[in-house]
């Protein structure tokens, strides 16, 4: 008897499988993953020379520059707020940084350091006035990207800043893995660390505590005002950090660098899994719906479909993201729950 009723005991502990399928399907990578393997084996199908050495390493270059703000951007995110300034960011720091070289003589290091001072200074701004002021941050990030771009204007005139110092360049040339330069190392190395805050340490949980449940956060004493804050900074750093190497990739502060990052990121990570209403995603996800989204702009371009198709593609598969969250948030968990309870 004993041993029948430990056998009966252990089959209904152990998760049935429509429980465990539901568990599978609710993490955000899995999807997205399945979906990035689909598309790449159809554009090879179609195409083969999609995964060609060299359109390989543009993919990767391309997902360098955004993905160190798509860091950024997810940690923001899992902390309840997002960013919409963060190409005008990028684009600012790259001029700021390539005056001061130019026009005021200042040398590379402190030129660089002043290019980041500039992202961190708009990303405590942001920051102090969604939290403090209470103003949503669509609006301010918005009001910012708008302020950020009229700023690029004025530094520059309109015009490129150049010609920069023969190191800056050297940086942008230089290739350490796989053809690869520095902007791609810093992007693995921030990600890696990044991971690791967000899954295995107190400050990372107390992240996913500050975007998912503020009240309750605070009730338990986390500063989610603090969190929030420090989050604004750290990706108005990252998106100048990024911005600094698309300059030194260019040799020159361009006007252009930054545009349109924006909602390439937001909606990178979004795909990725990363919940536009806080407390959930993961960075891991993040990057890989940054890949997928660049993989789709690049497929489209190597099998010769308009460029116009580009953005629609992208539009609807973020509307899908989005609308795959709120199905996961409704169903899959209450799913969850009633397997477990069978």
């Amino acid at each position: 008897m004993d041993k029948v009723a430990n056998v009966a005991r252990t089959e209904i502990d152990k998760p049935s499988l429509r429980a465990r399928a539901i568990r599978m399907i609710a993490i955000g990578e899995v999807g997205v993953i399945a979906a990035l393997i689909i598309l790449i084996a159809l554009f090879y199908v179609i195409q083969p020379a999609f995964l060609s050495e060299r359109n390989i390493r543009a993919i990767l270059q391309v997902v360098s520059f955004v993905g160190i703000i798509a860091i950024g951007q997810t940690l923001l995110l899992v902390c309840g707020e997002f960013d919409l300034s963060v190409g005008s960011v990028a684009g600012l720091a790259a001029v700021v940084s390539a005056k001061l070289m130019t026009t005021f003589g200042m040398p590379v290091p402190i030129a660089l350091i002043g290019g980041l001072a500039t992202g961190g200074m708009i990303g405590l701004v942001n920051g102090l006035v969604v939290v403090r002021l209470r103003i949503p941050a669509f609006i301010q990030t918005l009001g910012m990207l708008f302020i950020g771009q009229g700023l690029i204007q004025v530094v520059t005139n309109g015009a490129p800043v150049y010609p920069l110092p023969d190191s800056v360049g050297a940086i942008g040339m230089q290739t350490i893995v796989f053809g690869l330069g520095w902007s791609f190392v810093f992007f693995v190395v921030a990600a890696i660390i990044a991971d690791f805050v967000l899954r295995r340490t107190v400050l990372g949980r107390n992240m996913y505590a500050t975007g998912g449940n503020p009240e309750v956060a605070q009730l338990v004493g986390i500063n989610t005002n603090a969190y929030k804050v420090g989050a604004f900074i750290a990706i108005g750093m990252l998106a100048a950090v990024a911005g600094m190497f698309v300059m030194a990739d260019l040799s020159s502060g361009t006007t252009s660098i930054g545009s349109g990052w924006e909602l390439t990121v937001i909606a990178g990570v979004v795909v990725g899994g990363v919940s536009l209403f806080g407390g959930a995603g993961t960075l891991a996800g993040g990057i890989v719906g940054i890949l997928l989204l660049q993989v789709v702009s690049s497929g489209l371009v190597v099998i010769g479909v308009s460029s116009n198709w580009q953005q629609i593609a992208i539009g609807v598969i973020m509307v899908v993201a989005v609308g795959l969250d709120i199905a996961r948030r409704r169903y899959f968990t209450v799913g969850a729950g009633a397997a477990g309870g069978e």
